[in-house]
């Protein structure tokens, strides 16, 4: 039987209890099996979730350099959440409407995000393994200099698409809606459906240097 093409995300759904124990947040927190309800600036930087949910409304969530293992966050409204320079280990992003979502410099295995509005979606420089992003809107993807393994995109639609310097290996394109990407060339190691590469030939060739005429 000839493998499967791209190889798809190995995604599960985190591991939480029946019963969640209400958390403050707080920075370099440790959290086991907690809820926490986000509000105002919300500061669980440099903290350790584990089997937690975090939702709510809030002015920021700060979870920079934070580790999350089998963590879901459902139904967050904010302008800013921060997962930069995080580790994460099961990760699911449901609903909720963020402006910005970074997650530059982050180490992630498993992560899904789903039903979400994001206008600013940052993977920068990023390793990210067994990703799957589905009915979501975005404004821009950013992933310049990332390492993507095993992406995939179903039923999602993005303005926006800066690839520069991506490494990608079994990066599923073909359920990504995309209004334009800023380096073609970078798209190297991705999966795109034929009416994707149709659209996407006038930048093909000009990053290729052919000058096309009729």
């Amino acid at each position: 039987m000839p493998a499967i093409r791209p190889v798809p995300p190995r995604v599960s759904a985190p591991d939480l209890p029946d019963h969640l124990t209400p958390a403050r947040a707080q920075r370099r927190a440790d959290l086991l099996e907690a809820s926490v309800e986000c509000a105002g600036d919300t500061d669980l930087a440099h903290g350790s979730l584990e089997q937690c949910v975090l939702t709510g409304s809030a002015d920021r969530v700060d979870l920079t350099g934070a580790t999350l293992l089998d963590v879901r966050i459902e139904d967050l409204r904010a302008p800013v959440v921060s997962l930069r320079d995080s580790t994460i280990r099961r990760l699911s992003i449901e609903r909720g409407r963020i402006g910005t979502l970074d997650l530059s410099t982050a180490r992630i295995g498993e992560l899904e995000i789903r039903g979400a509005r994001i206008d600013y979606l940052s993977l920068g420089a990023a390793r990210a393994e067994d990703v799957l992003i589905a009915d979501t809107m975005l404004h821009t993807l950013d992933v310049p200099q990332a390492t993507l393994t095993r992406v995939r995109f179903e039923g999602t639609r993005a303005d926006e698409v800066d690839t520069r310097g991506l490494v990608a290996k079994d990066v599923d394109l073909r359920g990504l809606d995309a209004l334009a990407y800023l380096d073609v060339l970078s798209l190297r190691g991705a999966t795109l459906g034929s009416r994707q590469v149709e659209l996407l030939a006038p930048a093909f060739a000009t990053a290729a240097g052919i000058d096309v005429q009729d």
